[in-house]
């Protein structure tokens, strides 16, 4: 089921080839689930464009925080099954316990949805744009049950050693997307043309399908099925529960952290000018992208690293951290010189960049996309620490970090360059890269003094 961790470097190599490769491809197709929302309600015009994106935005980032938050189970699971290879009640507790933890989570999920009119007003949006957002998300939120259960069993199955099957089911989900929205937006096979709301019923409907998909492949798979990870689920294990949280909740405020310094540069660039917003967006769909490899990456490392640290191998631990690291920069440098060369061909995916109406925004994209290439290594280094941090249980303090380099000098650089100084818009990016060297910086320092600071096993 699970390797043991292995005794050589191309054993780990292979390893963590085998396990993070599903993982960042079920990372892009996850992108293209959203992506194709943007696609139908893109036809429906700038409006309800508008109002989809504030509240998808508003949406993701609870669904994604939440993930972070029952991601606690895959250190969990992984130090269990290095302690002991058939740790099936272990496994199934911890499971069970991430599951309640991840309801609870997306019933909060819920409650800020239903005020999400009142948190679009509060940011001065346009009226008519909060009328059509409030329904559709009133809608929307109904896919935080399944979508956070969901990724729950992507962790487990990941971490039980079958990753790929996440792959297939995400790659099932763009398939379901793109025909929940052309059924339900413009009303086809006798269902009413729904139209922006159409969109949202897709995403639940997605969501739904995608729970349903694990749920069919745990019962049916012969090596999963003998966890049997849905079984007695309303029995608590207390302990296993506040072991969830301990995980999880700084897991949760460390993406809540980074995906809100991010967010808030958009509203910085909004108020220097349409053009910078614009090549802001752009710019930053291609860090976005690349991003999703060290991710996958991380996601791998937590597992490995969380084998090694239940069997207490700390020459093992060492070695997954240092493969995952390798794996993660090697590829975010080949990103930044992509984008560094290639800049103006890389524009072509988004806008036409020979054409004189779009001549400042590329410029503008151009240059961010410089700084960008810049951040592409840091941005990989502190996934990836985040995540070999993970598999020592240790997500407290690299909590702390994140609230403090993306919020101090990363939010603090973007402010001050941004708004009261000439470059403007490069100024914002050059915040965020300040942020990111100093949340990468201190993560893989607690990385390197792991053994001093007492992460380690006995």
């Amino acid at each position: 089921m699970f390797e043991n961790p292995p005794r050589s470097w191309l054993d780990e190599w292979r390893s963590m080839l085998r396990l993070a490769a599903p993982l960042v491809g079920a990372n892009l197709l996850q992108m293209a689930v959203f992506a194709i929302d943007v696609v139908f309600v893109a036809r429906l015009g700038p409006e309800a464009l508008a109002a989809s994106s504030l509240s998808v935005a508003l949406f993701g980032l609870l669904v994604w925080s939440m993930t972070g938050l029952v991601g606690a189970a895959s250190p969990l699971i992984a130090a269990e099954l290095g302690r002991r290879r058939h740790a099936v009640r272990e496994v199934r507790r911890t499971v069970r316990m991430a599951a309640w933890v991840g309801l609870l989570a997306a019933a909060v999920a819920i409650g800020v949805c239903l005020l999400g009119g009142p948190l679009m007003r509060l940011t001065g949006q346009q009226p008519g744009v909060i009328a059509r957002a409030e329904p559709f998300l009133h809608i929307l939120m109904w896919a935080a049950i399944p979508a956070v259960l969901a990724a729950l069993l992507r962790t487990v199955v990941a971490t039980l050693g079958r990753p790929g099957i996440g792959t297939a089911i995400t790659a099932m989900a763009v398939a379901v997307n793109a025909a929940g929205n052309w059924i339900f937006v413009f009303g086809h096979f006798g269902a009413p043309a729904m139209g922006l709301a159409g969109s949202a019923v897709s995403s639940v409907v997605t969501s739904t399908a995608m729970l349903g998909a694990y749920a069919l492949v745990i019962r049916f798979d012969r090596r999963l099925h003998r966890y049997r990870l849905l079984g007695r689920w309303w029995v608590p294990e207390w302990r296993r529960f506040r072991e969830v949280l301990k995980i999880g909740l700084p897991i949760c405020g460390t993406i809540i952290a980074e995906a809100g310094m991010f967010n808030g540069a958009a509203f910085v660039m909004g108020r220097i000018g349409e053009a910078e917003l614009a090549a802001h967006t752009v710019a930053l769909q291609f860090a976005a992208i690349a991003f999703q490899v060290p991710f996958g990456v991380a996601q791998a490392a937590t597992i490995r690293v969380g084998l090694s640290y239940g069997a207490g191998d700390r020459q093992a631990i060492a070695r997954a951290g240092r493969v995952a690291m390798l794996l993660g920069m090697g590829f975010m440098a080949l990103s930044a010189s992509v984008m560094m060369i290639f800049p103006h061909q890389l524009l072509w995916l988004y806008i036409d960049p020979t054409a004189p109406a779009n001549a400042r925004v590329v410029d503008l994209a151009v240059q961010y996309m410089m700084v960008a290439a810049a951040f592409q290594l840091f941005d990989g280094a502190q996934a990836v620490g985040a995540g070999m941090l993970r598999g020592l249980q240790d997500t407290r303090v690299p909590m702390l970090i994140a609230l403090f380099g993306y919020w101090v000098p990363g939010v603090g650089t973007a402010l001050w360059l941004g708004l009261h100084s000439p470059i403007g818009g490069l100024g914002v990016w050059i915040g965020l890269l300040v942020g990111l060297i100093f949340v990468a910086g201190l993560l893989l320092w607690r990385w390197h003094r792991r053994g001093r600071l007492g992460l380690l096993p006995a």
